[in-house]
């Protein structure tokens, strides 16, 4: 159990660091280009930056073609989670609509946690096997 908290928590640290990295790429980038474009680039750059933080850092396990085709999973999976919780929190309880966001990201943690977790510790070429526990990655001398 302490293991998973662990994880989690990290989970959660690498969120932190690819959020101001996301921001930091969309701010440096919007002055020279539309909002828009400036946006679908940070945003994409960051959610490589995540696949490879959480595979080295949060699961330990090395990075597959497979598992980064999969990862844009768990961020769909937070955009549903967080647009569904958004619009109960606001419409069916009546949460301020600038407190929301951020309740229903922090519902979405343990959910695309656990997505991701089955994604990136996922052992390719046996799909049928449940995951199992992360791969050690050692680094050569």
């Amino acid at each position: 159990m302490r293991a998973h908290l662990f994880q989690i928590t990290k989970f959660a640290v690498v969120g932190v660091i690819n959020t101001g990295t996301f921001y930091a790429i969309y701010l440096s980038l919007h002055p020279w280009m539309p909002y828009y474009p400036a946006y679908v680039i940070a945003f994409l750059v960051s959610m490589v930056g995540s696949f490879f933080l959480n595979t080295y850092i949060t699961y330990r396990t090395k990075p597959t073609w497979r598992k980064f085709l999969l990862f844009p999973l768990t961020n769909l999976t937070n955009f549903v989670v967080t647009s569904v919780g958004v619009f109960v929190l606001v419409e069916w309880f009546h949460v301020g609509e600038r407190i929301a966001p951020l309740l229903a990201a922090m519902a979405a943690i343990p959910v695309t946690f656990v997505l991701s977790r089955r994604i990136l510790t996922h052992r390719d070429g046996d799909a049928a096997a449940p995951p199992t526990e992360p791969e050690r990655v050692t680094e050569a001398a």
